[in-house]
């Protein structure tokens, strides 16, 4: 069984998705972090924005492996890297580079194979896995979203500033080219703003025994 989780940022995309990975002893991934990973190598290797040529090279160069719950890169875990500010604020374009996210994809479906697994990010139930069993898509107000946001990173950063760079992330991601960020008309739509984590997880979880439920019955 394939759940896809697609949603913008701050949703909780990953924390819920990973908590029902774990209790549904499901295969967890997170597609973020590849983009992640290719925006990190390309900027350490002083590779600009207005080159998609290069970044596009950096994808094809890279080796992503994933040990447990360690994401390797060029067999290094590079977890904490890849969420750099750095990275932050250039990762929306990368991921918006249709021959990276071809790239991206394919790896994806490669590894999710015929496992039962949760994964999550923009176009997860739309382009990469349009036939997954269940398609769940989060939403979240924007300020709920930038209050998140801004405690993942310490309470460090400016609110206004946290909020602009979501609304940017959010333009970015919906006008992409290729894997814009669009809710699957067979998606169920979950608005996070006022729920916990447990209580969003549940109604995920629900949502996978009922699918399973009808699948035996039919």
């Amino acid at each position: 069984m394939v759940v896809a989780i697609d949603g913008p940022a701050g949703t909780g995309k990953s924390t819920i998705s990973r908590s029902v990975a774990e209790q549904t002893r499901f295969f967890y991934l997170n597609s973020g972090r590849f983009y992640r990973a290719i925006t990190w190598k390309a900027l350490s290797q002083g590779k600009g924005l207005e080159n998609p040529q290069a970044l596009i090279a950096t994808a094809a160069d890279i080796d992503i492996a994933l040990d447990g719950d360690r994401f390797l890169v060029d067999g290094v875990a590079r977890d904490g890297e890849l969420h750099s500010p750095d990275v932050d604020a250039a990762v929306a374009e990368v991921s918006a580079i249709p021959e990276i996210r071809i790239a991206v994809n394919n790896r994806i479906k490669r590894i999710a194979g015929q496992r039962d697994i949760v994964v999550e990010g923009r176009d997860m139930s739309t382009v990469v896995f349009p036939d997954a069993e269940v398609k769940i898509y989060l939403d979240a107000d924007p300020d709920e979203r930038a209050r998140r946001r801004l405690a993942q990173q310490g309470g460090e950063a400016v609110f206004s500033e946290v909020r602009d760079a979501i609304e940017t992330r959010d333009r970015i991601d919906r006008g992409k080219q290729v894997g814009r960020l669009q809710r699957s008309s067979d998606a169920v739509y979950l608005d996070t703003t006022d729920l916990t984590i447990d209580q969003v997880c549940e109604k995920v979880i629900a949502i996978i025994h009922e699918k399973n439920q009808h699948g035996r019955s039919s």
